[in-house]
């Protein structure tokens, strides 16, 4: 019986997540903690040696009460609509990391950056932009970010998962029920008695 956990727990697991799953999976989380009622968008920075050095969502700035601000997209005054005041999760991403600076890193973002955030991925020295959809392509601000990002050499690649969707399971750190009795049985049977 000792043969067999061992052989069956001793083998490298697999249908375990790629680095690009996992990095554009973490930009995903990270656009959960967005306060925004429409657009939910994280990134995440990663450096060359596979670290993450930066993460950010879409949201107001600091100081700025969620509940006050607006969040409504489309109003007829400008000033009350959210797009005057949003940092982007590309920016946020970037003034939230933990290393000096991120150059040569890469970024991983649901969408496709803006042309301000364009203008900050270039200026940070991110070298590649991975992004799940472009579904603004279309618009002219992406058409300008396009345009930046590639005059500026920046590597541009569209994020193809291999899996349609990642789970978390809070419950699965917890031992299957079956593998903690026999190892608790097997426990109990080696451990000589002390009279």
């Amino acid at each position: 019986m000792v043969f067999f956990l061992c052989r069956s727990r001793c083998q490298k697991r697999v249908g375990y997540l790629t680095w690009d799953e996992y990095f554009m999976a973490t930009a995903f989380l990270s656009a959960q903690r967005s306060k925004d009622p429409r657009t939910q968008v994280g990134a995440c920075i990663v450096s060359e040696d596979n670290k993450i050095v930066g993460i950010g969502y879409n949201g107001m700035p600091i100081g700025c009460s969620d509940d006050v601000m607006p969040w409504g997209r489309d109003s007829h005054d400008v000033l009350e609509t959210k797009q005057l005041y949003v940092c982007h999760a590309e920016l946020n991403a970037v003034l939230n990391k933990n290393a000096a600076d991120v150059k040569n890193c890469r970024i991983y973002v649901a969408l496709f950056p803006c042309n301000e955030c364009a203008k900050v991925v270039i200026q940070s020295g991110i070298r590649e932009v991975i992004y799940y959809s472009d579904k603004y392509a279309a618009k002219d601000e992406f058409k300008a970010s396009r345009r930046l990002l590639n005059i500026a050499g920046i590597k541009l690649r569209q994020f193809q998962p291999e899996r349609k969707q990642i789970v978390i399971d809070f419950g699965s750190i917890e031992p299957r029920q079956d593998v903690a009795n026999q190892i608790t049985g097997m426990t109990i049977s080696q451990t000589p008695s002390v009279n």
